[in-house]
């Protein structure tokens, strides 16, 4: 059986992790809100008190094999789902936000949304793990609790239906963040990326932690403060299934990135999608649920 690593955090609390072999590590800091009591998935969720359990990143496997996972537990160290559990509402416009992918990394980490808890694992592809052509330059993950439906034709972007996955996120600050770590972020602007046909939105966001975190509240502000990093998002995206002989991406809306307000409404819709898939008003398919 393959050694876990075990990463135990709580709000002003530092604990070391607990490793069968090998050095201590500092661990990563969640300060999060949850549902109290028995997961419950008839309802949208919002964070609506103070209460900073500790979370828990369980490691198992050696990263870049195909059997790595990392789980989330609760401070019972009962797992939970990254996708399903954390809340995605923290209030006043601000959302949890789930590192998959830290930024300056290539191996291409992703929530395993058909596999039980839903951790993060390395994609495959004809039994090979993944990686980008190149490094990608921002922190990469998911909106916790939202969905793409791929039964919805999106109208205000060419008919596109959804790609069956959470909500990515791209985030902008300075620091580099680690697999699994969940950030506080406001939302700065929307990209509506065509994949393979498939609508694949990026919403472009900046942790609460940043330094220059108050000097930007929309797209405006990042030309200012961050002149030329929506471009850069962008061709980025487009770009990268080139070196593998694919065509490149497209983005809808004029290729042009859509401001805070859409963006908001973007994940509010995927957020109602997702509602309706855990209440099973929607065929799950091969998603798990748990």
């Amino acid at each position: 059986m393959a050694a876990a690593r075990v990463m135990v955090s709580a709000s002003n609390t530092l604990t070391a992790s607990l490793l069968s072999k090998g050095p201590l590590r500092r661990p990563n800091n969640f300060s999060l809100c949850f549902r109290n009591g028995p997961v419950q998935k008839r309802r949208l969720f919002t964070c609506s008190a103070i209460y900073n359990p500790q979370i828990q990143t369980i490691e198992e496997g050696q990263p870049e094999t195909l059997d790595y996972r990392v789980f989330f537990a609760d401070n019972s160290g009962k797992k939970i789902s990254p996708w399903h559990d954390i809340p995605l509402h923290l209030g006043d416009g601000v959302f949890n936000f789930v590192v998959e992918i830290p930024k300056e990394s290539s191996a291409k980490m992703e929530v395993a949304t058909d596999e039980q808890h839903t951790p993060i694992k390395q994609d495959t592809k004809k039994g090979k793990l993944r990686y980008y052509p190149y490094n990608i330059h921002w922190n990469y993950g998911l909106l916790p609790q939202t969905w793409e439906d791929p039964t919805f034709a999106n109208t205000e972007v060419e008919g596109a239906f959804g790609d069956n996955d959470p909500v990515d996120v791209v985030e902008i600050g300075e620091s580099r963040g680690k697999i699994g770590q969940v950030l506080k972020v406001k939302p700065l602007a929307a990209l509506a990326m065509i994949d393979e046909g498939e609508l694949d939105w990026k919403i472009v966001a900046i942790s609460l932690d940043d330094p220059r975190a108050s000097l930007v509240n929309d797209v405006d502000d990042m030309e200012k403060h961050f002149p030329g990093t929506l471009t850069a998002i962008r061709d980025w995206f487009r770009d990268y299934k080139i070196p593998d002989g694919k065509p490149a991406n497209r983005f809808a809306l004029g290729n042009k990135p859509a401001n805070k307000d859409y963006a908001l409404k973007i994940i509010t819709e995927t957020n109602e999608s997702w509602a309706k898939l855990v209440k099973r008003s929607i065929a799950a398919g091969e998603l798990s649920l748990v």
